[in-house]
């Protein structure tokens, strides 16, 4: 008899709480939206785009919230729209239990900045090209010379996303210089000294063998002792004295 009481009870507690839960949502589903919080995650690290960048492009559209019936809402379509800025990486819109819109925002990370005839641009951590922002320049490896954009998006971002997952070419490596025949540059930040790369064919063992060189042969004769380290002939490095 206990049992049965037992499971009765929970029954009915359970069937109470799924009943609050639909009133609840029914009563915030007919009422309206009065707050639209919005949070930018990496703010902290970057300044691309800030709350009121957020606000201002759905202010620019039917999609703003504010009084609203939460009902007529569309949350994916919010997402969409903000995900088109070409500085937003991830986009996430909720509804709140309160019957408030919320908004996290995740800003895109460069991982190059480009100087070209075709304009100036960053290069993402996805290959994708992103605008500059008057209000924030981040501090990254610069490349100049003759640079299309099919070249910036494939073997250039490569090369710098390799940098920047290399904690010592990260902080050597400066500048990128790219000749009309796609053969690259490189200018250091400790040295005064031009690296040849040549094409990026197997840049990634020409890097290693000069990362070698560093550290055997340049405490040796010193970090002013030539002008030119070339690494464009496969397992050479030919140095030119000053």
């Amino acid at each position: 008899m206990k049992k049965i009481l037992s499971v009765i009870v929970a029954v009915m507690l359970f069937c109470y709480l799924v009943f609050s839960v639909i009133l609840m949502n029914g009563k915030e589903e007919d009422g309206v939206c009065h707050r639209v919080t919005v949070v930018v995650k990496d703010s902290a690290d970057r300044h691309f785009i800030d709350r009121q960048d957020v606000l201002s492009i759905l202010k620019h559209t039917s999609l703003y919230p504010i009084n609203q019936r939460l009902r007529d809402i569309n949350t994916e379509t919010i997402e969409r729209k903000i995900a088109g800025n070409e500085l937003i990486d991830r986009v996430n819109v909720y509804k709140t239990p309160s019957g408030n819109i919320h908004i996290e925002v995740t800003q895109k990370t460069p991982v190059l900045r480009v100087f070209s005839t075709q304009g100036s641009y960053y290069i993402d951590e996805r290959g994708h090209i992103m605008p500059v922002s008057l209000r924030y320049a981040t501090y990254l490896p610069i490349a100049s010379g003759n640079i299309e954009k099919s070249f910036a998006t494939t073997e250039l971002y490569k090369f710098a996303l390799f940098l920047q997952k290399h904690d010592f070419w990260n902080n050597q490596i400066e500048q990128i210089y790219v000749y009309p025949n796609k053969e690259v540059e490189l200018i250091p930040r400790v040295g005064d000294h031009r690296i040849f790369l040549g094409s990026f064919d197997d840049f990634r063992e020409k890097m290693d063998h000069l990362q070698l060189f560093y550290e055997q042969a340049i405490p040796k004769v010193g970090w002013e002792k030539y002008r030119i380290i070339n690494l464009k002939y496969k397992n050479q490095i030919v140095c030119t004295k000053k």
